[in-house]
């Protein structure tokens, strides 16, 4: 693979009570274990900013399919809801859903977009086969 950009960011102080911020700056977050998990929650966390990445990217994935396609979309929105719990190992594991929203195309076509940007989706191609995805299209 011939990389075309490469991101990096910087985690510091208390891991997931702690710090993380990009090298150029854009994103300079305090990080906090959610309530849910047992921390004070307040701040961001590992697996929001994980669903705000991938649900950018496929969004940008169902954009550029519908333009390869020559599909006209007049609106739309993808949400991803990443889950975390215990695993078998002892460990965690992530779960995904994907929901995404278009205007101005029947729901054959929504299932059919989607699909296809689930294929080509950077992040649907790093998760594929290590943790369970679902993808849903709905037309407004």
């Amino acid at each position: 693979m011939s990389t075309l950009y490469t991101a990096a960011a910087m985690s510091t102080g208390d891991a997931r009570n702690g710090h993380v911020r990009s090298s150029d700056g854009f994103i300079d977050l305090d990080l906090a274990t959610p309530k849910a998990m047992g921390g004070a929650g307040g701040a961001t966390n590992p697996e929001e900013l994980f669903a705000a990445g991938y649900s950018a990217c496929f969004h940008s994935a169902l954009k550029a399919v519908a333009r390869q396609k020559k599909i006209t979309i007049s609106d739309s929105s993808v949400s991803a809801e990443v889950g975390i719990g215990p695993n078998d190992a002892g460990g965690f594991a992530l779960t995904v859903a994907l929901y995404a929203e278009l205007s101005g195309v029947d729901q054959a076509t929504a299932d059919e977009l989607v699909e296809a940007a689930h294929q080509v989706c950077p992040y649907s191609n790093a998760t594929r086969g290590n943790i369970p995805v679902t993808v849903e299209a709905t037309v407004a």
